[in-house]
């Protein structure tokens, strides 16, 4: 490797992608190919870079497998921060055990960071532990490792494991600090943020109170009974029932609990529940089933019981029950939790990271667009959505999570 080729990389390393292609800008050998798509990626310019890399890994063939393998990984990268999830894991898990069965530690072990990323991305947080267990961190350069232990918080983030976030966050901290690079230290701190930010509302007893993550956290651990408008469930300590498909019930349940110690009068569940204005006795009919099949799911922690003006929530073995909202109940949530982050989604990428149709996903896309929520970029295939990071958006809380295994 001559010596402009190992100075572009250096300063790749560095974060300086001018510097890079002040030494590779007019050479067209495999390596400064590898190296033009790098820095064109690290500018921003994601389709410039995927076609620099794969001429790189064309011009590579067979006979430089590791090389190869490395331009693999980097376009791995690369599909990652242009939210382009469908990118083909296997051929970076392909990727990764040549690099390892040749020895590079170092790209290996960022090969399954990303693999690790990915997992995160699409809520598969079983499967993202696993990734980041088979990775030894003393492998992975500076900024590698940052981004190693940002995976590692965000993980305990969505599991609501304040304490280990925080813990992972200053190790990155750290590691950004050690690879000198601006933006990569902005990005940790930003992450840092989530954690000092107001991720939910508390509504008990007709009374409102902002919480953090770490607050969620206890809550979510006591005795209490929980109806999680965040997740769509009903919770008390290590119980979960989910509701998140069946929103009729869900409804009831959250009227009943915000109207706690209290009943919450037939027409108040009606109106919230099928949004009936004029009931007639179709839907107290309609409503005397669905708190029947609410009863039957709630029995394990409440019972429901009848009053003369409606119906009352009555928890068992708890001595309080309290509603967790976001902080902004915002339509479309769920949507806007993802595009929090700054970056540019696909309408294809956000269906798969949330499990959802993409025809659901677009009439979610040009209702936000409508209420200028967010904006689109390009046209056909190449058409993102973005918006600028929401102060105070409840992300976390809001993005799904598979069930264990998945």
């Amino acid at each position: 490797m001559d010596s402009l080729i190992n100075a572009a990389a250096r300063a790749l390393a560095a974060g300086n992608p001018l510097g890079a292609l002040n030494g590779v800008a007019l050479r067209n050998d495999p390596s400064a190919l590898a190296l033009r798509g790098i820095a064109m990626a690290q500018l921003g310019d994601f389709a410039r870079a995927k076609s620099l890399l794969k001429r790189a890994a064309r011009a590579f063939g067979a006979k430089e497998p590791m090389a190869r393998a490395r331009c693999i990984v980097a376009e791995a990268e690369i599909a990652l921060v242009s939210r382009d999830l469908a990118w083909p894991a296997r051929a970076l898990d392909t990727a990764r055990a040549i690099l390892k069965d040749h020895g590079d530690k170092a790209n290996a072990a960022h090969a399954g960071y990303l693999a690790a990323r990915h997992a995160l991305l699409i809520g598969r947080l079983d499967e993202a532990e696993r990734k980041l267990a088979g990775i030894t961190p003393a492998h992975l350069s500076s900024a590698s490792r940052a981004a190693f232990e940002m995976v590692t918080a965000g993980i305990a983030m969505r599991r609501l494991h304040t304490g280990p976030a925080r813990t992972a966050l200053e190790n990155a901290h750290h590691a950004a600090i050690q690879a000198r690079i601006p933006a990569l230290l902005a990005e940790v701190d930003t992450m840092a943020r989530a954690l000092k930010t107001p991720a939910a509302r508390l509504i008990a007893s007709g009374k409102t109170q902002m919480l953090l993550l770490e607050d969620v956290e206890t809550l979510l651990a006591s005795k209490t009974l929980v109806v999680d408008a965040c997740r769509n469930a009903v919770r008390r300590s290590s119980k979960v029932i989910p509701l998140a498909k069946r929103p009729v019930l869900f409804a009831l349940a959250r009227a009943l609990a915000e109207a706690w110690p209290h009943d919450a009068p037939r027409s108040a569940l009606l109106a919230r529940a099928f949004r009936a204005r004029h009931a007639d006795e179709s839907h107290r009919a309609r409503l005397r089933v669905e708190i029947g099949r609410l009863r039957a799911k709630l029995k394990p922690m409440a019972d429901i019981r009848a009053t003369a003006d409606g119906f009352a929530l009555k928890p068992r073995g708890s001595k309080q029950i309290v509603v967790l909202a976001p902080p902004a109940e915002e339509a479309h949530g769920a949507v806007l939790a993802f595009l929090a982050d700054g970056e540019s989604w696909s309408s294809s990428a956000l269906a798969l990271a949330l499990g959802a149709s993409q025809r659901t996903v677009q009439r979610s896309l040009d209702a936000l667009a409508a209420a200028h929520k967010v904006q689109a970029i390009g046209k056909g295939r190449a058409r993102r959505w973005m918006t600028p990071p929401m102060p105070g958006f409840p992300t976390n809380l809001l993005l799904p999570v598979s069930p264990p295994g998945g």
